[in-house]
C-alpha cells in the first residue's frame, strides 16, 4: 500500500481562563498605517486596562514590527498567519482606532469558535468607528456572531457595563427599540409609484459598471450577484485600466471646457506651487478628464450607474477621483459628449455615481435616482462617511463626510464649493475634493446591505442643521479640513442606537425641499425597496 507524508497538524496556544487575544486589523497603506499607530497603541492599553480592572488578562496575538514601527496586520496573509497563533476557542478583541481593511482579517474571525468583540474609539482625528461599523457590516453579511461596544475615552460606566457583559455572558445587548420591519403599506400614489419603479426594473433591468470591486476592503460592498440580480440589477465589471486608458484620450480641449463651465458657474480652487502637498491646475486637468472618461465608458457598456475605486490603483497614476464623483452626481453639471461629438450624454441629468465601488450604494443611488425624478425632485444623492459627532445645544450632531461623491446641490450650488487638495499621505498624486458645508434642510438616510443572507434596506429620516460657523470649523479642523461636511441630526435614533444598528460605514442622503415631501418620497422608495426583493427596516421616528 502506497504511504504518504502527511502535513503535521495545525499546532495552536491552549486557551485560558479569564484570557482574551487582542488583534487589530490595519491599513493597505503603509504611510496610514504609521501615521495612525500611537493612537491604536493608546486605544488598545485603554481596553487592555479595562479588561484587568475585572481581572483578565489580554493577550496580543502578535508583535509590533521594528521594521515598520506598527502593530497592524497589514495583509491578509499576514491575518492568516496571526491566527495560527490565537486558540481557535478564545474570546478575541478585536480593537479599531483607524480605517482598516476588513478582508485582513476575513480567514481568522470566519473560522474563529470563541466569543468576538470588536471596540472602536469614538474620536474625529483617527476613527475608528468607521472602520468599526465597516468591520462589523463585513461579520454580519457572513453570519458571523459577534459583540460590540465603542468610547470617546474608555472611561465611562456604559463602555465598563459592556465589557462586563461580555466577559460573563460572551454577548453584548443592545437597545434596538428603534428599528420595526415595514408594515404594510395603505394604498397611496407613492406606493403606487414605488411598486412601479420595482416593477419596470424588475422587467427591464439596469446595470452598474464597476471598476474592480473589494474597494477600501469593504467585504460587506460586495454584493453577490444571486442576490443582486433577483432586484433586476446586473453588473459590468471594468478594470480600472481602461478608464486611465480612456483617460488618455480625452482632449485638454474637452477638460478645459469642463473646467472652464465650473469656474463660470463659481466654484474655486485653493491652489498651490508644490504639486507634492498642494493643489495644482495640472492635477485637477486630470480629474476632468477622468469625469469625461467615466461618462463614455458608461456611455460604451450602457451603464445606469457606475463606481470608481476611488484609492487602490489608480491613486499610484492620476489624481484623486474625488471632484469627478461629485460633478457625476451633480444634476448640473459640465456637458459631455460622445466621442464623435453627435450626443450630449445624460443631457439634463445626474449619473448616479458609488464611491468607493460600494455596492450598496450602488443600489439605493439608482432607486433615490429614479424615485425622486419621478416625483419631480432634485436626484441628486451622495453616500457619506459616518465619521463622528458630538453634542451641540442639547441634540447630537454627527459629522457626516466623505472626500468623494458629494453634489454641489448639497452646498448649496457650485460658488458654494471649493476645491481643497487631497491628502498627500493617502493621495501621492494630489487632485481636489469638491469641499463646503452642507445646505440645513430635511433629508431620508438609508443604506442597503446584507444580513441573514438576503438584501435588507434600513431608512430613516433626519435633518441637515447649520450650526454657527466657529463650531463648524472646529468640527472641520478636528476631522478633515478638505472633505465636505454635513451636520446631521437623527429623527429617534440616539448615538448608540445607530452605532449598534448600522451595518455599513457609510449612509445614503438625498435632500427633500420639505419634511411632508421628504416623508411621502420615503415611502415610494420604501415600496420599491420593498418591490424589488428588499426586506425594508425602518429606523427612529418615520411617519409610515
Amino acid at each position: 500500500m502506497t504511504s504518504y507524508t502527511l502535513p503535521a497538524a495545525a499546532s495552536r496556544p491552549a486557551s485560558a481562563p479569564k484570557t482574551a487575544y487582542l488583534i487589530t486589523s490595519g491599513d493597505l497603506r503603509e504611510s496610514a498605517n504609521t501615521a495612525g499607530w500611537a493612537t491604536q497603541a493608546a486605544l488598545e492599553a485603554s481596553v487592555t486596562g479595562v479588561f484587568n480592572d475585572f481581572g483578565w488578562n489580554v493577550i496580543r496575538a502578535f508583535d509590533v514590527d521594528p521594521e515598520t514601527g506598527h502593530g497592524y496586520i497589514s495583509s491578509q496573509r499576514m491575518g492568516m498567519e496571526v491566527f495560527k497563533n490565537i486558540p481557535t476557542d478564545a474570546p478575541l478583541i478585536v480593537a479599531i482606532a483607524n480605517w482598516q481593511y476588513s478582508h485582513h482579517v476575513l480567514a481568522g474571525l470566519r473560522t474563529h469558535e470563541g466569543p468576538i468583540l470588536t471596540t472602536a474609539n469614538f474620536a474625529p482625528d483617527w476613527p475608528g468607528l468607521v472602520g468599526l461599523l465597516g468591520l462589523n457590516a463585513g461579520l454580519t453579511k457572513m453570519g458571523k456572531p459577534y459583540s460590540t461596544t465603542w468610547s470617546v475615552d474608555f472611561s465611562d460606566d456604559w463602555f465598563k457595563t459592556t465589557i462586563k457583559e461580555w466577559i460573563e455572558t460572551g454577548t453584548i445587548t443592545h437597545d434596538s427599540s428603534h428599528v420595526r420591519e415595514l408594515p404594510a403599506l395603505p394604498d397611496s400614489p407613492e406606493k403606487q409609484l414605488g411598486e412601479a419603479l420595482a416593477a419596470q426594473l424588475r422587467d427591464e433591468k439596469a446595470i452598474i459598471g464597476v471598476f474592480d470591486e473589494g474597494c477600501m476592503g469593504m467585504y460587506n460592498a460586495i454584493f453577490d450577484d444571486e442576490l443582486l440580480n433577483q432586484t433586476g440589477i446586473y453588473k459590468e465589471r471594468l478594470s480600472q485600466s481602461a478608464l486611465y486608458a480612456e483617460m488618455l484620450e480625452v482632449k485638454d480641449a474637452e477638460a478645459d471646457a469642463a473646467y472652464d463651465w465650473l469656474i463660470d458657474h463659481g466654484m474655486t480652487f485653493r491652489y498651490g506651487e508644490d504639486g507634492t502637498t498642494e493643489l495644482t491646475r495640472e492635477q485637477v486637468q486630470w480629474q476632468m478628464k477622468m469625469y469625461i472618461a467615466a461618462l463614455r465608458i458608461a456611455d460604451d457598456f450602457g451603464l445606469d450607474a457606475v463606481g470608481i475605486q476611488y484609492q487602490q490603483g489608480l491613486k499610484d497614476l492620476v489624481p484623486a477621483s474625488d471632484l469627478a464623483e461629485g460633478i457625476l452626481n451633480s444634476t448640473e453639471r459640465p456637458p459631455v459628449t460622445s466621442r464623435d461629438g453627435s450626443r450630449v450624454l445624460h443631457e439634463g441629468r445626474a449619473f448616479p455615481h458609488f464611491n468607493e465601488a460600494d455596492e450598496g450604494v450602488a443600489v439605493d443611488a439608482l432607486v433615490t435616482d429614479r424615485v425622486w425624478r419621478a416625483m419631480g425632485l432634485v436626484p441628486d444623492n451622495t453616500l457619506h462617511d459616518v465619521r463622528w459627532g458630538e453634542e451641540y445645544d442639547g441634540q447630537f450632531v454627527w459629522a457626516y463626510e466623505i472626500s468623494g461623491s458629494v453634489p454641489a446641490s448639497h452646498l448649496g450650488g457650485w460658488d458654494k464649493a471649493e476645491g481643497w487638495r487631497q491628502g498627500h499621505v493617502f493621495f501621492p498624486a494630489g487632485g481636489a475634493t469638491l469641499n463646503g458645508v452642507s445646505m440645513p434642510g430635511e433629508v431620508v438616510l438609508s443604506r442597503v446591505f446584507i444580513a441573514d443572507g438576503i438584501l435588507q434596506a434600513d431608512i430613516f429620516r433626519a435633518s441637515v442643521v447649520e450650526l454657527p460657523k466657529e463650531e463648524t470649523r472646529r468640527r472641520k479642523a478636528a476631522t478633515n479640513e478638505e472633505w465636505p461636511l454635513a451636520h446631521v441630526v437623527l429623527h429617534g435614533v440616539s448615538r448608540d442606537q445607530f452605532m449598534a444598528r448600522h451595518k455599513a460605514n457609510h449612509a445614503q442622503l438625498v435632500y427633500a425641499p420639505d419634511a411632508e415631501t421628504a416623508d411621502k418620497a420615503l415611502i415610494a422608495k420604501a415600496a420599491m425597496f420593498g418591490g424589488m426583493g428588499i426586506k425594508v427596516n425602518l429606523i427612529g421616528d418615520v411617519a409610515i
